[in-house]
């Protein structure tokens, strides 16, 4: 889905941006790193893998998926990635993915990054529903999760295959905060 109001992060520094092609060497050199992986369900053998993911991003269909390059403004560099998938304007739902380089784990950039995309989603696109699934390993991305205000839902057995092996995931879900005024 093609972008036209990209939404602000409250980090210093720290910008969202349209993906590039020329981003994915540097989303697969980090990717590819064994502790960034281990815990999702990616499985990527080359670059070429991303490039497939990026047609998606670059359509012009609604319900695409989106996903918006994480920048470090002082080295100009790609550092991240975040977005939805499983975008259904019908339901006012998606799934919220991120990645981020190990470089800038620990500094609170994940939790800003997902409060403001997840904001986005709201406010943007109109959803009422933000969904996440993690593999039930990954205990970072769980705490990032709960810190932008996620409920966790339950467990999913089998949920998605993580490399040839069925994986169990957590489901989170933010909704989106609205008043609603009962009729008496």
């Amino acid at each position: 889905m093609k972008i036209e109001f990209v939404p602000e992060i409250n980090y210093p520094g720290i910008y969202f941006r349209q993906l590039e092609k020329e981003d994915l060497q540097s989303w697969y050199s980090y990717l590819s790193i064994k502790e960034v992986y281990q815990d999702t369900s990616w499985d990527l053998s080359s670059v070429k893998d991303l490039d497939v993911l990026y047609q998606e991003y670059i359509s012009a269909d609604k319900d695409s998926a989106v996903r918006l390059a994480v920048i470090d403004k002082a080295a100009n560099k790609l550092i991240g990635t975040i977005g939805f998938h499983t975008i259904s304007t019908l339901n006012k739902s998606a799934e919220i993915a991120y990645d981020l380089s190990p470089d800038y784990w620990g500094k609170g950039i994940a939790p800003a990054i997902c409060k403001a995309i997840t904001s986005w989603g709201f406010s943007r696109l109109g959803l009422v529903r933000i969904q996440a699934t993690v593999l039930e390993t990954n205990s970072r991305s769980e705490k990032v999760l709960v810190k932008c205000g996620y409920t966790y839902e339950g467990l999913l057995k089998s949920y998605r295959t993580v490399r040839g092996t069925p994986g169990n995931f957590k489901m989170y879900a933010k909704l989106v905060e609205t008043s609603v005024k009962l009729m008496d």
